[in-house]
């Protein structure tokens, strides 16, 4: 009985620690510079690696979500707690350059035996125009608000089966080097309100965001709206 209290304890313990770490600071703005700073480093090493993100797929994507770094804390019951960006290709029906970061929050629970904490990054590819709005306007589950699944690699992967086909949303996570399509069915994406208006002011919102075509992004975006264009210019249906 003393070890499973423990056990116990030591799982509040690091989810308490997860919660420490990415509570919110409403003086700090540099903690916003620095996420899109790391999502640019992220996106640009995972597009320069030979087994990536399939061409077609990166071509059909209506927005790209990084997560960079997110940490999962767990000991029989586990969290993961993740803060990034999503951007978006411009226009109406998402079929412009791409445009202004929009700030957002992966958050999500796994029950099982886990020791210890692992930083990894995620990438979701956002594949049709109902899953970029559903994410623009509100928190969503993946797997039930929304369709997800493991995202397929190397640029001459088959890349057109109906699993792809019919996902929203497509997920990929790099640790320790590796990466490779996860699924991440239950977690929720949701718009990180407070993010959005520490970098652009009191009235932004993702959906505001992403639909303003002369938006500024910041500067600290630059490497990660840069990748996305060199790799995809232009959306192919």
């Amino acid at each position: 009985m003393k070890y499973v209290n423990n056990r116990v304890f030591f799982a509040a313990s690091l989810l308490a620690f997860g919660s420490l770490l990415f509570a919110k600071d409403p003086v700090n703005a540099k903690d916003e510079q620095s996420r899109l700073q790391n999502s640019g480093q992220v996106m640009h090493e995972i597009l320069n690696v030979p087994d990536d993100i399939p061409q077609d797929l990166i071509d059909k994507a209506r927005c790209v979500v990084v997560m960079p770094s997110v940490l999962k804390a767990a000991f029989v019951v586990g969290g993961s707690y993740g803060r990034g960006t999503m951007v978006c290709r411009t226009g109406k029906d998402f079929t412009g350059p791409w445009g202004a970061p929009a700030m957002y929050a992966l958050e999500g629970a796994s029950v099982g035996l886990q020791i210890g904490g692992e930083a990894t990054d995620f990438v979701f590819l956002i594949m049709n125009d109902r899953g970029a709005s559903s994410l623009l306007h509100s928190k969503v589950k993946l797997g039930a608000d929304i369709s997800a699944a493991a995202g397929p690699k190397g640029r001459s992967a088959e890349a057109d089966s109906d699993a792809y086909m019919r996902s929203e949303i497509l997920s990929y996570s790099r640790a320790r080097g590796v990466f490779a399509g996860v699924s991440l069915e239950g977690s929720t994406l949701r718009p990180d309100d407070d993010a959005n208006r520490k970098l652009y002011g009191s009235s932004a919102s993702a959906a505001r965001i992403v639909s303003e075509p002369r938006r500024d992004a910041p500067s600290s975006a630059h490497e990660l709206i840069a990748a996305l264009q060199t790799a995809s210019p232009q959306l192919k249906r």
